[in-house]
């Protein structure tokens, strides 16, 4: 009875009060209302286009109904004399109040009201609510709604028992508040939402105890690979970053699989803790894979890693798609034999034929790029018998309430804290039409020997239609800017490049071998230039807020102040707006990103259904934050003290889901 289920739980998007009848001349514009009368008149008039149009008298006045669309049929039951009752929105008109398409029945005049709202659901077209309100109310009768949760424990939460709360969401009692049930305010809403956020709670504690029952191996420090590291890094780490570490290598020396994520701003120092992981992993006698999302993200830590660990002896596998079949061979075989020691690379790495001999830690970065079944795949990528660890990093500053529901199988640490000597990142707003002054700036800047990053949304003039025909095309502006500052060495980058040269490109503009770099967001993760002081991003409403704050992390990584110019264009919409407002007031990442997660909600800040967790219906995590506590509290008692109650629960809310448990 799966089916009925998921009808019971597709509730309503808003009500209408059929419950009573307006007198017309009590109407107001704005308001929907019901009125009930006999027709007057009713006839097809000519105007700018044809359209029928129908008055309608009751004791004290007359009302006009407007149909723009309309079938003959509708011209025989709206015949002068029949009495009606029509729903709608009233709007003023030029000879008083009117309704434009209302929702017109017959109605006898002792008729009876209905006894409860009208529901009005989420539908598909060509399905009527009829049809549904139909299907739903067989459901309602046919599905046990008998509660999954004690009684007691919903008495203390002081919610509704489930069956009187669905009860209510899909037929509301006259007198209930229309607007509360609208905003999901109602207790009956707030049942729904808890139960919703309990069995997601529920299903990944269930995870991490599935996951505490496998083996791992125990990788205890077996040497002094990671004590050479840290003794060679050019650096010192952060309390932060010590604090972090510590956290990873108590996980790594337990015999049960490490699920950790490494969350840190835009360089914080992640790379550093993947390396110093991988140290360990190795003098322990395993293997290390590291996996970056593209390309350049990759041989950032390809170069980065070999540079720290090479010198002390460890052997480094390059693995990527654009390899050549000589190449990518080799480097199969050398992970495939044991002797590379770390696997550097992209989705490469989980492709057929990539097999590890002695797998023992698996680190993804950027994890959120990654789906289930990819993550999965890099941590399973070899002949171990035991569970390798498996460590994601992010740059992308998790919420605390997206932390505590989709990520609750996780264990999770944060870099808290930048390395010293970075200067906080001046962000300017300049509107486009003073791009001169931000090109007189760019040459000033590099006459001071600094170097600067220019991004734009395209790689060449769109021809997809006017969403995307104005966009300054990166391709363009190389060429403009080149002729604008013919004095200056630029570089032009972007992700249809060759691999070769687009790596060609970035090392020599890290070399310092080009002044500005003009580019799309494929230098959005992983380019370090500390030279590089000055961003100025291109239209930057079309960005969304988490890429706004990457790009604007690739400046200010060395000790002179920089600086991201956001250039926008003057006719804005309210979101971008708020976007271009949201990273101009603050730098700090876990605030852009929870400010991100109430624009663009938890699916799309997470990687859309890549997450791995079933995502919310009902429960909203800016607004329900309270919610998702009290869930998480519950989970661990009743999985503690009544663990069948708890199965029950999750699986009544997410059956078909269970493929998300061992994500």
């Amino acid at each position: 009875m799966r089916g009925d289920w998921d009808f019971v739980l597709h509730l309503p998007l808003r009500y209408e009060d059929e419950t009573r009848i307006t007198p017309i001349t009590q109407l107001e514009a704005g308001t929907d209302a019901q009125i009930e009368g006999e027709i007057v008149a009713c006839e097809v008039v000519r105007r700018a286009r044809r359209q029928l149009t129908v008055r309608v008298a009751d004791a004290g006045g007359e009302l006009l109904l407007r149909f723009l669309h309309f079938y003959p049929s509708q011209l025989a039951s709206l015949a002068v004399g029949r009495r009606v009752r029509a729903f709608g929105t009233v709007r003023g008109g030029l000879t008083g109040h009117e309704m434009v398409h209302p929702r017109v029945r017959g109605a006898a005049a002792d008729a009876a009201l209905p006894a409860r709202l009208t529901p009005v659901y989420p539908t598909a077209a060509g399905v009527p609510q009829s049809w549904l309100r139909e299907r739903i109310e067989r459901a309602l009768r046919d599905v046990d709604l008998v509660d999954t949760l004690p009684a007691g424990l919903v008495a203390r939460l002081r919610l509704p028992p489930l069956r009187d709360a669905l009860l209510r969401l899909h037929r509301p009692p006259p007198d209930a508040d229309a607007t509360a049930l609208a905003q999901r305010r109602d207790p009956a809403w707030q049942r729904v939402k808890f139960d919703e956020l309990l069995a997601q709670q529920v299903s990944l504690r269930i995870a991490r105890a599935q996951r505490a029952q496998r083996q791992a191996p125990a990788l205890a420090a077996h040497g002094d690979l990671v004590v050479r590291l840290r003794a060679a890094l050019p650096f010192t780490l952060t309390g932060a970053q010590q604090r972090v570490w510590q956290e990873v290598e108590a996980d790594l020396a337990r015999g049960v699989p490490m699920h950790r994520l490494v969350q840190g701003d835009v360089g914080s120092g992640k790379t550093v803790i993947a390396a110093l992981a991988a140290a360990r992993a190795i003098e322990a006698g395993f293997q290390a894979a590291l996996m970056a999302p593209t390309e350049i993200l990759a041989e950032q830590h390809f170069r980065r890693v070999a540079e720290w660990l090479e010198p002390l002896g460890v052997r480094i596998a390059w693995l990527a798609g654009k390899l050549k079949a000589a190449d990518k061979r080799t480097a199969q075989a050398l992970a495939a034999s044991g002797e590379a020691q770390l696997v550097v690379g992209t989705h490469a790495l989980i492709q057929e034929g990539v097999r590890l001999a002695r797998p023992g830690l698996a680190i993804i970065d950027e994890q959120h790029r990654f789906g289930v079944a990819q993550r999965l795949a890099l941590r399973d990528s070899g002949r171990a018998e035991a569970t390798p660890h498996l460590l994601m990093l992010s740059a992308t500053p998790i919420p605390r309430t997206l932390a505590l529901s989709y990520l609750a199988d996780l264990d999770v640490s944060v870099i808290d804290e930048l390395p010293p000597g970075r200067t906080p990142v001046v962000t300017k707003l300049v509107a486009t039409r003073r791009r001169d002054e931000v090109l007189a700036r760019v040459r000033a800047d590099v006459a001071r020997g600094r170097q600067a990053y220019w991004v734009c949304p395209l790689v060449e003039e769109s021809d997809a239609g006017d969403a995307g025909a104005d966009l300054t095309a990166a391709t363009k502006m190389y060429e403009e800017t080149r002729a604008l500052l013919p004095e200056l060495k630029l570089g032009l980058l972007h992700g249809q490049l060759p691999p070769a040269e687009k790596n060609d490109v970035m090392r020599r503009f890290a070399r310092g071998q080009i002044d500005v770099l003009v580019a799309t967001t494929v230098i959005e993760v992983g380019v370090d230039v500390p030279n590089a002081t000055l961003m100025v991003i291109e239209h930057a409403q079309r960005f969304g807020l988490a890429t706004l704050h990457q790009l604007r992390g690739r400046v200010g990584r060395g000790g002179a102040q920089s600086f991201c110019v956001l250039l926008f264009d003057e006719s804005l919409s309210a979101a971008a707006r708020e976007r271009l407002k949201v990273v101009y007031e603050t730098t700090d990442g876990f605030e852009i990103a929870r400010r991100d997660l109430a624009l663009r909600g938890p699916g799309e800040f997470l990687g859309a259904r890549q997450s791995g967790v079933p995502l919310l219906r009902f429960a909203d995590l800016e607004h329900d934050a309270a919610l998702v506590e009290q869930a998480r509290d519950v989970a661990q008692r009743l999985l503690a003290e009544q663990p069948e109650v708890a199965r029950a629960h999750a699986r009544r809310w997410l059956a078909g889901h269970e493929d998300f448990l061992d994500a």
